[in-house]
C-alpha cells in the first residue's frame, strides 16, 4: 500500500511539473519576437520605463516607438502622461526591464509571462482546493496551459495577464478562508461560544491580493465586491441554517464590520501604495492640482498628494464612462464567451526569403484567440452549471460561477464602452473550472463507462491538437499566407 500510494504521489508530481513544463514552453519560447510594440504595448511598456525612471509616467514624442524598438529607450519628454490605469501593472512590467534591460523585447514581455506559468499553477492549486481530486487539478491546469488567449496574453506586456494572477491568487486566499471560517463558525456553535471570527489572516491576504489586481485594473474591483458581500452573507446563512439564534444581528452588523475591516481596508492601503512613485514626486499627472485647488467640505482637509489623487481618478473615471470611439478590433461582451471577435494584436506579410518564407507571400500574426474548442464547451457548461445551481444550490458551484459572474457580467452593463474580447482572460481560470467540474458531473452520472472515459480523453486529444492548429497565430510564427487563411474560420476572426 506504501509503494502504491508513493507511486500514485509521483505520478501527481510529474503530472504537475508536465502541465508547467507545457505553460513554459508556450510562453517562454521566442518570447523576443517580435522586436516591435505590440498593440498597446506602445502605451504599458514605455509607461513602465518612465514610471521607474521618474517614479510617474512621461509623455513620448511623435515616432517614438521605432526609436524605443531600436534601443532608444530613454527618449521621453519631460511633461507628463496621462494614464487610465494605476501603475501597479507597470511596475510589474518594469521589473522585467530591470532584470533582463529596456531594450529587447524579452524584457518587456519577461514579467507577464512568468505570472502567466503562474497563474497555471495557482489554477491547479485552486481547482484542488475546491474539488480535492487531483485529475481536476490537473485537467484545469492543463486547459489553461494550452488555451491560445492565454498563451497570447502571456507573450505580451499588457496588463491582463498580470491582472489574471492577482485575482486568482486572492481567489485562493479567499477559498482557504472560507473553508476555515466555516469550520469555527460550526465548532464554536456546537460548543456554545461566540461565534464572530476576529482573526482571518487568508481574507486580509485576499483583500492585499485583490488590491493588488485592482491596483492593475479597476476591474479587480468586482471581484474584491463580490467576494466581500460572499463573505458577509454565506455567513449569515450559515449562521442561521446552524440554528444560532440571533444569526441575523451576529451576521451583518458584528460579523460584517469584522469582515469588511479585515478585507477592504488593506485593499484600499495596497492600492493607495501602488501611487507611492507617483505621490513622493511632483511631476506626475494632476500631482500638483492641490496647490491651486481644494476640494470640497470636509475633503479639503486631506493632505495635498490625496486630494490630488482624488482629483486624477475623477478625470480617470471619465475617461472610461466616456469611452466609445469605435476601434477597428472591439467586441461586444456578449461575444466574448465564444471568443467571436478576437484582437488582433500584429500582423505583417513577408515574401520569399524574408524572415524564413518558403512561400510567395507569409504571414506573421499574434491574434488573441482561445482555443474555440474549450470555449464553446466551457460556455455551455457555465449554463448549465448556472441551471444547476438553481436547482440544487451546491456550494462548489455557486463559488465557480461567483469568479465568472464577477469579473464578466459587469461589462454587459456597459455596452457602449469600447472594449476587447482579450479582457475575458480575467475570468477564464474560472469557465475552465466550470468546464472540468461539468466533465465530473457528467462523468459520474454515466457510472464510468468506457464510452465515458473515452468522451473525456477524446476531449482532451482534440482540444490539444486544435491549441497545436492555432498555435501559430497565437505566438506569431511565419506561415504561408494560406496557411493563415486556413485559421480564420470566421469572417469576424480577420
Amino acid at each position: 500500500m506504501t509503494k502504491l500510494w508513493g507511486n500514485k504521489k509521483v505520478a501527481e508530481y510529474l503530472g504537475f511539473i508536465f502541465v508547467l513544463a507545457i505553460a513554459s514552453v508556450t510562453r517562454l519560447w521566442n518570447l523576443a519576437f517580435p522586436q516591435k510594440l505590440v498593440f498597446d504595448e506602445t502605451y504599458y511598456v514605455k509607461d513602465a520605463l518612465s514610471l521607474a525612471s521618474e517614479g510617474h509616467e512621461k509623455n513620448w514624442p511623435e515616432g517614438a516607438d521605432a526609436a524605443f524598438e531600436s534601443g532608444d529607450v530613454f527618449s521621453y519628454l519631460s511633461d507628463p502622461a496621462f494614464v487610465v490605469h494605476p501603475p501597479f501593472g507597470k511596475w510589474l512590467i518594469a521589473t522585467g526591464m530591470w532584470l533582463l534591460g529596456p531594450d529587447n523585447a524579452t524584457g518587456w514581455r519577461i514579467s507577464t509571462a512568468v505570472l502567466g506559468i503562474a497563474t497555471v499553477a495557482l489554477l491547479m492549486l485552486v481547482a484542488y482546493k475546491l474539488f480535492r481530486s487531483t485529475k481536476l487539478a490537473l485537467a484545469a491546469g492543463f486547459l489553461m496551459a494550452i488555451d491560445g488567449m492565454a498563451i497570447t496574453m502571456s507573450r505580451t506586456a499588457l496588463l491582463d495577464a498580470p491582472l489574471t494572477f492577482f485575482l486568482l491568487l486572492g481567489f485562493l486566499f479567499f477559498l482557504i478562508d472560507n473553508k476555515q471560517s466555516r469550520l469555527r463558525i460550526g465548532y464554536a456553535i456546537q460548543q456554545g461560544k461566540s461565534t464572530l471570527l476576529w482573526f482571518r489572516p487568508w481574507l486580509v491576504l485576499a483583500g492585499l491580493t485583490l488590491g493588488a489586481a485592482s491596483a492593475i485594473k479597476w476591474s479587480g474591483v468586482y471581484l474584491l465586491a463580490a467576494i466581500g458581500l460572499y463573505v458577509v452573507f454565506s455567513e449569515i446563512l450559515l449562521r442561521r441554517d446552524s440554528g444560532e439564534k440571533s444569526w441575523a444581528r451576529t451576521g451583518l452588523l458584528a460579523q460584517g464590520v469584522i469582515s469588511f475591516a479585515s478585507l477592504v481596508p488593506v485593499a484600499v492601503a495596497t492600492y493607495i501604495l501602488s501611487w507611492l512613485g507617483w505621490i513622493n514626486t511632483s511631476g506626475g499627472y494632476s500631482r500638483n492640482w492641490a496647490e491651486e485647488n481644494s476640494l470640497p467640505g470636509i475633503f479639503g482637509a486631506l493632505p495635498g498628494w490625496a486630494q490630488s489623487l482624488w482629483n486624477y481618478h475623477e478625470v480617470i473615471y471619465k475617461f472610461h464612462v466616456n469611452l466609445s470611439e469605435d476601434h477597428s478590433y472591439q467586441a461586444h461582451p456578449i461575444t466574448w464567451l465564444l471568443g467571436l471577435r478576437p484582437t488582433a494584436f500584429f500582423y505583417e506579410t513577408y515574401t520569399a526569403g524574408q524572415m524564413g518564407c518558403e512561400s510567395d507571400t507569409c504571414s506573421s500574426a499574434i491574434t488573441a484567440l482561445g482555443n474555440p474548442l474549450i470555449s464553446v464547451f466551457a460556455t455551455a457548461a457555465l449554463f448549465y452549471l448556472a441551471y444547476r445551481y438553481l436547482k440544487t444550490r451546491e456550494r462548489v458551484i455557486g463559488l465557480v460561477l461567483l469568479g465568472v459572474g464577477a469579473l464578466y457580467l459587469p461589462w454587459l452593463l456597459i455596452p457602449e464602452r469600447t472594449v476587447f474580447a482579450f479582457y475575458a482572460v480575467s475570468y477564464l481560470p474560472w469557465m475552465i473550472l466550470g468546464l472540468v467540474l461539468v466533465m465530473q458531473i457528467l462523468y459520474r452520472a454515466s457510472g464510468g463507462t468506457k464510452l465515458a472515459k473515452f468522451l473525456v480523453i477524446g476531449f482532451f486529444v482534440v482540444a490539444t491538437l486544435v491549441s497545436l492548429f492555432f498555435l501559430p497565430i497565437n505566438i506569431g510564427l511565419v506561415m504561408p499566407f494560406e496557411q493563415w487563411q486556413l485559421r480564420m474560420w470566421l469572417p469576424s476572426w480577420i
